[in-house]
């Protein structure tokens, strides 16, 4: 499954985790760059300092809380 890490970076460079999210869209053609950071900026939200965020791609193997205690048993 395919999923973005969203984070933003201070005007120290530092870098900030905001948020995963996973891909659920089955049209590819409706996936692009600017349609997957308008999910970034609604989790920030409007009333944020953040000046600006990026996202990487990742492909998460196995479903989230896998063999970490959770799930049923």
């Amino acid at each position: 499954m395919v999923a973005y890490e969203f984070y933003s970076s201070d005007e120290t460079g530092k870098e900030h985790f905001i948020g995963i999210l996973p891909e659920r869209r089955k049209n590819p053609e409706r996936i692009t760059k600017k349609s997957v950071l308008n999910w970034g900026w609604k989790v920030i939200g409007d009333n944020s300092d953040v000046k600006d965020i990026y996202f990487v791609k990742v492909d998460i193997q196995s479903p989230i809380g896998a063999g970490r205690g959770f799930g049923t048993y």
